[in-house]
């Protein structure tokens, strides 16, 4: 083939060819692969079999609220903490005071027979309304962090010391008013507000403060 005068005669681009992985490196980033999808669907499993677990402890306790007309003395849910169990302050105790009912200690008796053996975490915290504690008794609790942070102290020391409930699976907080569960408008909202939850928390959920919180355990 004539080549034209002036123009430049093409040479073909050499292509390089980079080794490929050893055949090990495959099977080594396949096994990773696997391995991967197995734990997420384990997590997924666990988390499954969890919930299940966490409804049908509700459930129990639901029959047990229903057998002893405790419904207006406790409240049970489930939310994105884990299973919320409320006692409200006219069942655990005096006006402005921690010191646990003895009536009360028999009903903690009875809860914690339940969620001892759930191997999940358990949180003790402490509510108020927002009425300021009054002149008589700021000595004692100056505010209303002090009264919900020893209303929960006083409860989960008696799952631990009495109860023998595992310490390390559980802790307790104060939360003061922040964390109503209605408006504090009615004097029936502000019974509700007055209250210590037990929290069975979801399975992976730490002990780990979170912010705005009086932690004591």
């Amino acid at each position: 083939m004539a080549i034209l005068p002036g123009v430049p005669r093409r040479v073909d681009s050499e292509i390089k060819v980079g080794k490929s992985s050893p055949a090990w490196m495959l099977t080594y980033s396949d096994l990773m692969t696997q391995l991967l999808i197995f734990f997420v669907m384990m997590f997924a499993l666990a988390s499954a079999m969890n919930e299940m677990q966490l409804i049908k402890l509700k459930k129990k306790l639901e029959t047990y609220v229903t057998e002893n007309r405790l419904e207006g003395y406790i409240g049970l849910k489930i939310d994105e903490k884990g299973l919320v169990i409320s006692l409200r302050e006219k069942l655990m105790f005096d006006s402005g005071e921690a010191e646990i009912h003895q009536e009360a200690k028999y009903i903690l008796k009875d809860i914690t027979k339940e969620i001892i053996d759930v191997p999940n975490n358990t949180r003790i915290e402490g509510h108020t309304d927002n009425v300021p504690i009054g002149p008589e008794l700021r000595s004692k609790f100056p505010t209303n962090w002090e009264l919900s942070t020893a209303r929960a102290t006083n409860v989960t020391r008696y799952l631990l010391e009495t109860l023998k409930f595992p310490p390390g699976r559980i802790s307790s907080a104060g939360y003061g008013k922040y964390q109503p569960v209605v408006d504090n408008d009615t004097e029936e909202h502000k019974a509700m507000n007055r209250r210590v939850d037990i929290v069975v928390q979801r399975i992976g959920t730490s002990l780990k403060r979170k912010e705005g919180v009086k932690k004591i355990f």
